[in-house]
């Protein structure tokens, strides 16, 4: 487990490669592109509508 291994984060830098174990790093960059981009990415979550349940009536006596 080491250099030539290239499950383990020293042999991902060993070997100059990505993976689960080395996640790359993504620059972020500024502007307006980025935001449209990052907006167009997100999924909106719709919630259900709640269910509306009928109040039980008391009979007064």
């Amino acid at each position: 487990m080491g250099k030539g291994d290239r499950k383990t984060r020293k042999g991902k830098r060993y070997n100059s490669s990505y993976g689960n174990s080395r996640p790359r790093r993504r620059a972020s960059a500024t502007g307006e592109a980025t935001q449209a981009t990052a907006a167009a990415g997100r999924k909106s979550v719709v919630k259900p509508a709640k269910k509306v349940v009928a109040k039980k009536t008391v009979v007064k006596e």
